[in-house]
């Protein structure tokens, strides 16, 4: 585990989280969604297949 980054010591608490737009479920902040946090929406390929058919 030496290629971790320095900066996360396994805190996951720390991390920004925010709500699903489909299931309202928290998710966490992972590393490959570092450069469009702003953009990300959904937790998941399913709940983005899944938008359409939200009422919300």
């Amino acid at each position: 585990m030496s290629g971790s980054a320095p900066s996360f010591r396994g805190n996951k608490a720390a991390l920004p989280s925010k709500p699903c737009k489909v299931c309202l479920r928290p998710m966490t902040w992972r590393k490959n969604w570092a450069k469009n946090w702003a953009e990300v929406k959904y937790c998941s390929d399913a709940c983005r297949r899944g938008k359409a058919a939200s009422h919300g």
